[in-house]
């Protein structure tokens, strides 16, 4: 008992929480005691560590120590006043000053690299303003300030790897005047002429240890070894004229994912051309109505999602997947449609996509390429997919054989529309044509369902009515 009074005054007049010191003491010695009392965040903060030590030192004074009682109520300690130190918000002369953190990017992802900083030290931010970018593999997140305030300093660097919880900079709250401080240098705001000058230099030769004469061998002649080089090394030397940059993550994801792809599926593409009169037509014959009564434009991609819905109910094993030993049949169906971005390539998701008309499809596409484009785009709206739509002719490829989008089996590519002379009844006349290739896993799709398929894309294309008639 007196031991644990010693305890509960040299913890208590320290500034600890009460139910976490109580909690604790309770779980060591059930029904002992129970400490209650008020103090500030400040001093939580400043006392913890000098306290812990205290501790360690008194409660075992007069006693026979035992190190691992110690250890053990240390670390429970320190587990259980985690969550409460980290956030806690510190007070200085100049004003409260709060911490802008890396938010939670995604239960995939991990870690991602401080892409930029959207501000500069002494700039005044607001609630929820962004004040820097980072990087990760699949989206870009702004890291924003909690309070409004004016900047103090960063603390981490551009291309610094970060992760959820890390510190990016600290913000003082109000229109205080601050020091301009990089995030590289240490300001202590003491004059540099008072500082101590560093302690001298000790050398200290070591000896060789004796080796008797009787035991001593001819020294050994290593064997020329050529030194191995690792994939990350740089492989090239440089030359004039070139400059080498780090590749940003979002390229090494999708650098990884199609190596992978390319590795896992046994992938096949099968090609057939469309002719585009009809689809071109029925968008230019309604494209002002279809405009004022839903506020969209009518484009060809929400009827290629269409005639993909139709096409994947028709043959259900293209939307499906290999999982293991088992094959894994989706009763629904979410498009992706691939974007190309400033950043990279990202596949959002057109989710449900066989309960939508046209003019949603349409309106779901706008919404999530504007997103793609401004980089606010969230791991939700790409993460899923169960087949994916490329459309390559926006840039003006031909043909192309794309690649198969992981889980996925299957993945469409559009093309440019070039006119050509084609014979219709007999006749030799200029139509617009498109090629269309449909990349599918092998493994799973045998080619009679991926003609199968793609003619039945083409027939839709060619004769929208087949929709509206369901055959």
């Amino acid at each position: 008992m007196a031991m644990l009074g010693i305890v509960r005054r040299k913890i208590g007049s320290r500034g600890f929480p009460a139910s976490i010191i109580g909690n604790l003491v309770r779980s060591a010695r059930p029904a002992v005691f129970a400490y209650s009392e008020k103090i500030s965040a400040r001093n939580e903060a400043l006392f913890l560590c000098s306290s812990v030590k205290n501790f360690s030192h008194h409660v075992f004074l007069g006693y026979t120590p035992s190190l691992k009682p110690r250890r053990e109520f240390g670390n429970m300690l320190l587990k259980e006043y985690h969550h409460h130190i980290q956030n806690l918000r510190f007070s200085s002369e100049n004003g409260d000053l709060v911490d802008a953190v890396v938010p939670f990017m995604g239960e995939s992802i991990t870690d991602g690299t401080l892409a930029t900083f959207l501000k500069n030290p002494g700039d005044s931010v607001q609630v929820d303003e962004p004040i820097a970018q980072v990087e990760t593999d699949k989206v870009t997140i702004d890291v924003v300030s909690p309070e409004s305030g004016v900047i103090q300093k960063f603390v981490v660097k551009e291309g610094d790897t970060v992760t959820p919880g890390t510190k990016v900079a600290v913000i003082s709250k109000g229109e205080a005047s601050v020091t301009h401080v990089a995030p590289s240098e240490d300001q202590s705001g003491k004059d540099t002429s008072q500082t101590p000058p560093p302690p001298p230099k000790i050398e200290i030769q070591e000896r060789a240890p004796k080796v008797d004469p009787a035991t001593k061998e001819k020294p050994k002649v290593p064997s020329a070894v050529l030194p191995k080089t690792s994939a990350s090394e740089p492989q090239l030397p440089p030359k004039e004229r070139e400059r080498r940059v780090p590749m940003p993550r979002l390229r090494k994801r999708v650098a990884t994912r199609l190596k992978d792809s390319q590795n896992t599926f046994a992938m096949l593409t099968t090609f057939n051309e469309v002719d585009m009169t009809n689809l071109m037509k029925l968008r230019s014959d309604y494209k002002d109505a279809f405009l004022e009564k839903h506020g969209v434009k009518l484009g060809l991609m929400s009827g290629f999602v269409k005639a993909a819905v139709s096409g994947l109910q028709n043959q259900p094993i293209i939307n499906a997947v290999i999982d293991g030993d088992d094959i894994i049949y989706r009763d629904y169906i979410d498009i992706s449609i691939a974007v190309g971005t400033s950043k990279g390539l990202v596949v959002p998701v057109v989710r449900n996509a066989d309960t939508m008309g046209f003019a949603d499809v349409e309106k779901e596409i706008n919404k999530l390429a504007r997103k793609a484009n401004d980089g606010t785009i969230s791991i939700d709206e790409m993460a899923g997919g169960t087949f994916t739509i490329s459309n390559g002719g926006v840039y003006g490829s031909l043909m192309s054989t794309p690649i198969i989008n992981p889980p996925q089996s299957a993945i469409l590519g559009m093309h440019s529309i070039v006119n050509r002379p084609m014979v219709v009844d007999g006749q030799v006349i200029p139509r617009p044509m498109m090629y269309l290739a449909l990349t599918y896993d092998h493994r799973l799709i045998d080619g009679r369902e991926a003609v199968f398929f793609l003619r039945r894309i083409k027939d839709v294309v060619e004769d929208p009515r087949r929709l509206l008639l369901d055959i």
